[in-house]
């Protein structure tokens, strides 16, 4: 409920340079922002397509505190704002050297691809050293929206043109819904205007007085 900046004081606080911080909104929307406290930059994205480990039960494992490798798709080295993000991932994913929790080997593999103008995330185990792998997860896409000059705000550095925030998402969709009910009712309307309507009203008594010839009869039979 405070104002962002106040993570800064908290890292300052624990003496942290790097931060993740995920904000959820409305119960349904999960946003991501990582920062290089305390001076930035700092970059916020849109976490889609969420897969827990205990959802997609992979054969993959690892150990607590292991180091993991960083794997990047080349489209990151295309692009200035992709380059930025590369290095926040790596500064912020990669395991410090010589830290004193972290275990002195590699047994699994961070990998982050771009497709879609957004970052797809995945994680495997190393099996073998020929390089065979099993994913462990969990898996999720990170939908760039801003880089930020600062730790957590300040100038915009890049605002991505293709991004639509769910919110205007919820809207098309329930505006297409509306639109397939407008359109039943008027196929219902121009269905009926369509039906031929009677030139004259005809009495059905008038068949009573009709009567039939002997010779009429005849064909008939």
């Amino acid at each position: 409920k405070d104002q962002l900046f106040v993570i800064n004081e908290m890292c300052e606080m624990r003496n942290c340079s790097k931060c993740i911080y995920l904000e959820a909104k409305k119960k349904q929307d999960l946003y991501m922002w990582l920062s290089n406290v305390p001076r930035g930059p700092s970059a916020k994205f849109l976490v889609e397509n969420l897969h827990t480990m205990s959802e997609l039960k992979m054969t993959g494992n690892c150990l607590k505190g292991s180091r993991p490798l960083l794997s990047f798709d080349q489209e990151f080295d295309k692009e200035a704002h992709w380059s930025l993000i590369k290095e926040l991932l790596i500064q912020t994913f990669s395991t410090p050297n010589h830290h004193p929790k972290s275990q002195p080997f590699f047994d699994h593999v961070y990998t982050f691809s771009i497709a879609d103008n957004r970052i797809w995330f995945r994680n495997y185990q190393i099996l073998e050293e020929d390089g065979s792998l099993a994913e462990i997860g969990p898996r999720f896409v990170l939908n760039p929206i801003r880089i930020f000059e600062g730790s957590f705000g300040g100038p915009t550095l890049f605002q991505n043109p293709h991004y639509v925030s769910p919110n205007d998402l919820r809207h098309l969709m329930r505006k297409r819904g509306a639109q397939k009910y407008m359109s039943r009712i008027q196929a219902k309307k121009s269905l009926e205007m369509r039906r031929g309507q009677p030139s004259y009203e005809t009495d059905p008594t008038d068949d009573v007085f009709v009567t039939i010839r002997p010779e009429d009869a005849e064909e008939d039979s």
